[in-house]
């Protein structure tokens, strides 16, 4: 049946072959003579692999190989450098080999959904132009920060993980507009997430609660590597660090790690204090959690800056 379609296609210079729900194991090498071929819809069958004669479709931008049985990203997609739409959903992929990655600048819609992935490859940033990003009822245990440099991305799924934090720079996300967080171990939502938002989903996560408690604070000793990185950033120009760095690779990586503090506005690099604040969210941002007011982290340099009058940033109480 799957060849018959493929010879049609072949026979009328088709743009778009549907080969879903037809049982296949194997996707027939013939496909690959399909060079005007738009759209390739392989859903639904027992796929574990991709033949490399897929590499001449160069003007394949919709591939839907959702419901199958990849355990790994085919190494022929890093060829197809026209793809817009991939669609993964339903497959058993364990990883994101950063090689194929690679070559999917281009796409713009990406669906990983209910499959084993623990954690997203930092090449994920190669995807410059992707805007949608699904990845819904996996295992995530963690997000990597350079997912922020995705400067496109305007919706971002993470139901159903084990997410217990989101990267600290996901405010440099500009133009998200849709977070969607059900069924995580999230515990509080990163600063300045509030400004970004249309659309906020995150019932079902052990956010923390307003109850305010006494604590005793601990005496501050600073390591002389945070000594010298916050006189560094604090004393010097941009230009200037910008020169630091063109000559001393290692301590751009030190400090390409730094944060701001939420009060005095102050760099520090390793030594702070995790806060949140309480931020009403109804006028801002549409939810279906019942709870409105939610937690938001920040980060402060010292018990000085904690101590100040005039903010409203709370620490954290462990059990």
């Amino acid at each position: 049946m799957a060849d018959s379609l493929v010879l049609r296609a072949l026979r009328g210079n088709a743009r778009h072959l549907d080969l879903g729900g037809k049982q296949l194991r194997r996707v027939p090498k013939a496909v690959g003579r399909l060079q005007a071929l738009t759209r390739l819809q392989l859903r639904n069958n027992l796929i574990t692999e991709l033949p490399a004669e897929l590499q001449t479709l160069d003007n394949l931008t919709d591939l839907n190989l959702g419901n199958n049985s990849l355990e790994a990203l085919p190494e022929v997609l890093k060829h197809l450098t026209q793809l817009k739409k991939l669609h993964l959903f339903g497959n058993k992929l364990g990883n994101l080999s950063p090689s194929v990655l690679e070559g999917l600048g281009h796409l713009v819609f990406l669906n990983l959904n209910d499959n084993k992935l623990t954690t997203l490859p930092a090449e994920m940033d190669r995807l410059l132009e992707l805007k949608y990003l699904y990845v819904n009822n996996n295992q995530l245990g963690s997000i990597p920060n350079k997912l922020c440099l995705l400067q496109h991305l305007c919706e971002l799924h993470l139901a159903n993980n084990n997410l217990k934090l989101l990267p600290h720079d996901i405010g440099y996300l500009t133009n998200l507009k849709k977070l969607s967080l059900p069924r995580n171990q999230i515990e509080e939502l990163p600063e300045l997430l509030e400004l970004k938002l249309d659309e906020l989903y995150y019932e079902q996560n052990p956010l923390l609660e307003k109850n305010l408690i006494s604590s005793a604070q601990q005496n501050e000793v600073l390591s002389l590597q945070e000594i010298t990185a916050r006189y560094i950033m604090d004393e010097m120009t941009s230009n200037t660090i910008n020169s630091i760095f063109k000559h001393y690779s290692e301590v751009k990586k030190i400090l390409e790690n730094a944060s701001k503090c939420a009060v005095c506005g102050k760099s520090f690099l390793n030594t702070w204090l995790e806060c949140v604040t309480f931020v009403d969210l109804t006028r801002k941002i549409r939810m279906t959690s019942p709870a409105r007011v939610i937690p938001v982290r920040a980060f402060l340099c010292s018990y000085g800056c904690f101590n100040k009058p005039g903010h409203h940033y709370y620490g954290i109480a462990t059990p």
